[in-house]
């Protein structure tokens, strides 16, 4: 048989999913990150995959033909001609890069998706006034140095990672502000996500025991992953990731990209990935309510019925989507006596900045909504469902698969031609 290797490297763990020909799963493991250990993050994300690797059982192993990772974006690592990290990673919600926030801005357009303190560019340029910088030879993203240690090649990076390294999406080169950079010898070579690169090293093949010619290939970020696993593959569709925060991606036939929002867009082959992540979502719930309270008083809501509560729920000031507003601050009362009601009235408040920020995406342009797969621990929750179908009007169901890793075994079983089931998102060309 053959079978497809996706591994995710989250924030707190790791996670490997193979699937077969019929994308059914045959294997799924987990490895958490230790919170005790001093060791280096590189050492860690290294013990992580070949853990899981070795994890595998032997008989799926043997058949695996392709491998694709997905990694936290704008998470960088800064190397050696071989590929040995010169200093530990810098994660991806790091803001060490504002000491050169001002650098960045006099080089890159305005309201480009490197204007950031966490972007990957951001951190290049801090790590480039450092004496280390003098030793460098490759900079890489998370997911391209991990599946460096499987194939052998360096230098090698996907258009979903390299979006917040300054990669012009939509004309797939570097752009010519950064091309003239003394940094820019040092950036990988982009490529489709999903692209094979190389087979693993005869190294890697011998000790777990994989096939010579399996195929490694170029991967993605952890949401866009989560996307991939969701079923969304239309024009139209979108996904909610209720979580922490709230993230929206519709996928769109249009390039959409507005600062102001909060909103840029990732490129799937000849379709974009358009949305913005709000900071209200699950993080507000459970400032509030213990999960056997939501469960307990989310059954008592009527969702076909609005409430007349409006709020804003944010834990602290500032907003990032659908209103790009660091002096935002929050909007929670006035609070009723009656927790349902207080309940009922963050769940509605927070559907209605999911639809205000989809009727954003659809006023700059993007394709018209049509369904809404949700992902993230807010997804079971089926009074908020009922709420935000009212809200937004479209359907509203639940993501087929809620493992980024899974989305990443879809990418490597895809290759770069084509991802989930008769749906093309990568260009064939």
């Amino acid at each position: 048989m053959s079978f497809y290797l996706g591994i995710d490297f989250g924030t707190s763990g790791a996670r490997a999913i193979v699937i077969d020909a019929d994308s059914t799963i045959r294997a799924n493991i987990n490895y958490a990150f230790s919170s005790s250990t001093s060791q280096p993050w590189v050492r860690i994300w290294q013990d992580a995959l070949y853990s899981l690797l070795e994890q595998i059982p032997l008989a799926i192993r043997q058949e695996i033909e392709a491998i694709a990772i997905n990694g936290t974006s704008a998470t960088v690592l800064l190397c050696d001609e071989k590929g040995n990290p010169l200093d530990d990673a810098i994660l991806y919600n790091d803001g060490r890069g504002i000491e050169v926030l001002n650098k960045v801005k006099a080089i890159a357009p305005a309201e480009h998706p490197v204007l950031s303190a966490t972007s990957s560019l951001a951190k290049l340029f801090w790590w480039y006034e450092k004496p280390i910088y003098s030793q460098a030879k490759y900079f890489l993203h998370q997911a391209d140095w991990l599946a460096f240690l499987l194939h052998g090649n360096l230098g090698i990076s996907d258009y979903h990672n390299a979006l917040k390294l300054g990669y012009d999406v939509q004309n797939l080169c570097y752009p010519q502000w950064l091309t003239q950079l003394p940094i820019y010898p040092l950036l990988p070579e982009v490529l489709p996500p999903g692209t094979p690169i190389n087979s693993v090293t005869p190294e890697i093949a011998h000790r777990f025991n994989l096939r010579k010619d399996c195929r490694v290939c170029t991967g993605t970020t952890d949401s866009i992953a989560a996307f991939l696993a969701s079923g969304a593959n239309q024009p139209g569709e979108a996904v909610t990731s209720l979580g922490s925060t709230l993230v929206l991606k519709l996928l769109s036939h249009t390039h959409i990209e507005d600062a102001k929002s909060g909103i840029y867009s990732h490129r799937l082959g000849n379709l974009w990935l358009t949305g913005g992540a709000s900071n209200t979502g699950g993080a507000v719930l459970r400032h509030f309510f213990s999960d056997e309270a939501l469960d307990r008083f989310s059954r008592q809501i009527d969702g076909t019925k609005p409430s007349v509560l409006e709020y804003y729920p944010l834990l602290k000031k500032g907003e990032r989507f659908p209103v790009n507003d660091p002096e935002l601050l929050p909007k929670l009362d006035p609070r009723p006596d009656d927790p349902v009601d207080f309940l009922h009235g963050l769940l509605e408040s927070i559907a209605r900045l999911e639809a205000l920020g989809y009727q954003r995406l659809q006023a700059l342009g993007a394709t018209p909504l049509f369904k809404v797969y949700s992902a993230g621990g807010g997804a079971k929750n089926e009074t908020w469902r009922v709420i935000r179908e009212r809200l937004l009007k479209v359907r509203v169901v639940c993501s087929l698969n809620r493992e980024a890793a899974y989305g990443s075994a879809l990418l490597a079983k895809g290759g770069s031609f084509g991802i989930v089931g008769k749906n093309v998102y990568i260009d064939t060309k």
